[in-house]
């Protein structure tokens, strides 16, 4: 067979067209946490970005084959190169993450594809084109395909790092590790708890949101130095046992559960589910540990009333706890509130705003106190917090940018917050995901609750708005202040068509990832 420089080309066409195709699938992949069956249920309910013009593009190859051979595959190699310009990622919210496993996936994908294409190389032209034009139709598929095929690989190297960390860590008998974890307020509490307990010790968190088994591995291997004297590991789950998994690598001996609410649905199916699953963290602690709960939140009540933990418990809240809040004023400045913790008192001024960021800091507070710290010591550091990016944040270009992430109890906080304000009131939201067969009944609650909380509503999303919009017309919302628009980019540009006389003030609410 005599070497042929234009098949080749159509060979290498089909590469780069595959290689293009295959990130925004891995990057998929990736935001469903590399497991498979999440993965596939995103293709299944994402078909129109698998059955759409820029990915059925290769199936013109298959009218090439009525041309002659040296146009047939000279025509099909411009119709994957095609593909592939169609097919260059766009900007994501949060960019696909080259970590050693999407390389390894990466690989695995690229060396099976050009396995497949070498065979294609020494097939007759019609068969080659037609081979290649069904490969690059079901690009997502190869991603699928060769997650299956490392997930031996996979399992062996995060064993490995498992046991690695377990070794640090047993190298540090007088560290002490305090889990936290809750439906909403993980992340919050475990920086706002870092920043307390600094004062004091030489504190360690897991950084950003590494709050699954491996994110802790790489935060002990990575950053935590024989130095430390306290580990805050932030513990996040979508299935039952995850938070269990996490407490036998750490060994916590002091948990703070923040919330227990109505969130991950879609995995955990029941509240019931999703209160065993957080008291993992409780029923992992020794009994000379500390238990610290938000007694504010009714599941936390109702399951510490039914199985009391081997440990001591600590509430804390608004309305109940042995560490309560008093006084709450909230203004354009921040949060004034006064904290009873025993027989002290203390008032405290902080940047942060909303009940629930209010609520968190009470539960870091009670830590703080429970390790050592008084009140009066923890004044300044309260004072010094800054708001978490994205949530509830307030700009200064007049937005209240919560759009991190969103579940019903932060939502109604939100809404709280947004209605202190005397300016024009305006809600930014596509509304609440993940929830499962919940998710409808929720956004329309959340939707009346918002009637009287903004003067106008702008709800993103075409899929996800009917709920939130039947919920505020329901509640007497006016609809002619009710916007509904594709994306985020088209409800900003809308606002600034709307006269805002007394100035405004926005609330954005959720920012749908990537996947969705």
């Amino acid at each position: 067979m005599q070497f042929d420089w234009i098949r080749l080309a159509c060979l290498l066409a089909a590469l780069v067209s595959h290689l293009l195709q295959s990130l925004s699938f891995t990057h998929m992949l990736q935001l469903n946490s590399y497991r498979n069956e999440r993965f596939w249920k995103w293709c299944k309910e994402n078909d129109k970005r698998l059955v759409s013009v820029r990915t059925l593009l290769p199936a013109l190859c298959l009218l090439t084959l009525y041309l002659p051979e040296t146009w047939c595959v000279a025509a099909s190699a411009a119709i994957l190169l095609v593909t592939a310009l169609l097919n260059i990622p766009k900007k994501a919210k949060k960019p696909l993450v080259f970590t050693a496993r999407v390389k390894r996936l990466l690989t695995t994908q690229y060396v099976l594809f050009i396995a497949v294409l070498v065979v294609c190389y020494f097939l007759s032209v019609t068969r080659c084109v037609g081979l290649v034009a069904a490969l690059s139709l079901a690009v997502w598929a190869w991603t699928f395909i060769a997650n299956t095929v490392n997930t031996p690989l996979e399992k062996a190297i995060a064993n490995r790092y498992v046991r690695d960390a377990k070794r640090r860590l047993k190298a540090m008998p007088d560290l002490t590790v305090i889990g936290v974890t809750g439906s909403y307020g993980k992340t919050s509490t475990k920086t706002c708890l870092q920043a307390l307990l600094s004062v004091r010790y030489n504190v360690l968190m897991t950084p950003e949101s590494y709050n699954t088994t491996m994110g802790v591995v790489r935060t002990i291997r990575e950053r935590l130095q024989p130095s430390h004297e306290i580990f805050i590991a932030e513990m996040g789950a979508k299935n039952s046992g995850d938070i269990q998994e996490i407490c036998e690598l750490v060994e916590p001996t002091y948990g703070v559960i923040t919330s227990v609410g109505e969130q991950h649905l879609e995995t955990f199916k029941t509240v019931e589910t999703i209160v065993a699953t957080k008291f993992e963290l409780a029923d992992a602690l020794p009994a000379d540990g500390r238990l610290f709960v938000n007694g504010d939140n009714e599941l936390i009540r109702d399951r510490l009333a039914e199985t009391a933990p081997l440990c001591p418990v600590t509430t804390y809240g608004l309305t109940v706890g042995d560490v309560t809040v008093t006084d709450v004023q909230v203004s354009n400045n921040g949060t004034t509130f006064t904290v009873a913790a025993g027989e002290e008192t203390q008032t405290f001024v902080t940047h942060l705003l909303g009940a629930h960021a209010i609520q968190n800091l009470a539960g870091c507070i009670a830590v703080a106190v429970s390790l050592g710290i008084p009140l009066a010591e923890l004044t300044y550091p309260v004072r010094r917090l800054k708001p978490i990016e994205h949530r509830l944040q307030l700009l200064p270009n007049g937005f209240i940018d919560d759009a991190y992430n969103s579940n019903p109890a932060g939502f109604r906080s939100a809404l709280d917050v947004l209605s202190n304000f005397d300016t024009q009131r305006v809600l930014v939201t596509p509304g609440m995901v993940e929830l499962g067969e919940r998710g409808d009944a929720l956004n329309e609650e959340l939707g009346a609750y918002a009637a009287d909380k903004c003067d106008i509503a702008v709800l993103v999303g075409l899929k996800q708005a009917p709920p939130l919009q039947k919920g505020l017309l329901s509640a007497g919302f006016d609809e002619t202040n009710l916007y509904v628009v594709a994306t985020l980019k088209e409800g900003l540009a809308l606002l600034n068509t709307i006269a805002a006389p007394n100035g405004r003030i926005v609330l954005l609410e959720n920012d749908l990832p990537d996947n969705f």
